[in-house]
């Protein structure tokens, strides 16, 4: 397979002294260049963690059924393999814009996003109209497993869950959610006194309810 190559549209920027890039990466691409570790192998040999089928079929169906309005946020991945940058001949346009050329037989591993991309490979089995949509990927240059598994830890331990009750606030997908929002601001005795935003009420707080 030598010299064919994968290209992306994508921005070069500079973390840690180190180069990563943003790129736009097609649905149709994401089974075949982003692979799982071998769910078999002890944590210490993988990059992530084993996937969890159970939460796939949820997130297909999100897409699947909203096809006009699904939102994911950006993959997060490693490259094993000699990219090139190739900054836009524009002159107009930043050096930092441009095109990331990728050798077919490069490795790629998702450090972060592994569900979202096993939800988009189902839900292309189902809708294969979406095939040419894009998600933003970042690609960090892959330093070797212990980098990998530390990128890892990184976006994972600083991540912060959202409480029940915001969720419930701007979820206006969910009938029961609108329910919630309607009965606390309508209902008289709960009318004020229903905490919005906090899944627990704060000592000082004169709030008696919360939206959960």
């Amino acid at each position: 397979m030598d010299g064919f190559t994968y290209t992306f549209p994508a921005m070069r920027g500079v973390q840690a002294g180190r180069e990563y890039y943003v790129a736009m990466c097609p649905l149709r691409l994401l089974p075949r260049i982003f692979v799982f570790d071998a769910q078999d192998l002890p944590p210490e040999l993988r990059s992530q963690r084993v996937l969890n089928r159970a939460r796939i079929p949820a997130l297909t169906r999100y897409i699947v059924e909203h096809p006009n309005d699904y939102v994911f946020s950006a993959i997060t991945a490693s490259i094993d393999g000699e990219v090139r940058f190739l900054p836009s001949e524009d002159a107009t346009l930043p050096r930092d814009l441009g095109r990331l050329i990728v050798p077919v037989d490069a490795r790629f591993i998702v450090n972060d996003g592994q569900h979202r991309r096993a939800a988009i490979e189902e839900a292309l089995r189902e809708r294969p109209d979406l095939a040419d949509e894009t998600i933003a990927v970042v690609f960090f240059l892959d330093a070797g497993l212990k980098r990998s598994q530390q990128l890892f830890a990184d976006l994972n331990t600083h991540a912060v869950r959202a409480s029940a009750s915001i969720g419930i606030l701007y979820d206006f997908r969910s009938p029961l959610a609108g329910v919630a929002r309607r009965v606390a601001n309508e209902v008289p005795v709960f009318k004020g006194m229903t905490e919005m935003e906090r899944s627990t009420i704060a000592n000082r707080s004169l709030k008696l309810f919360t939206l959960p």
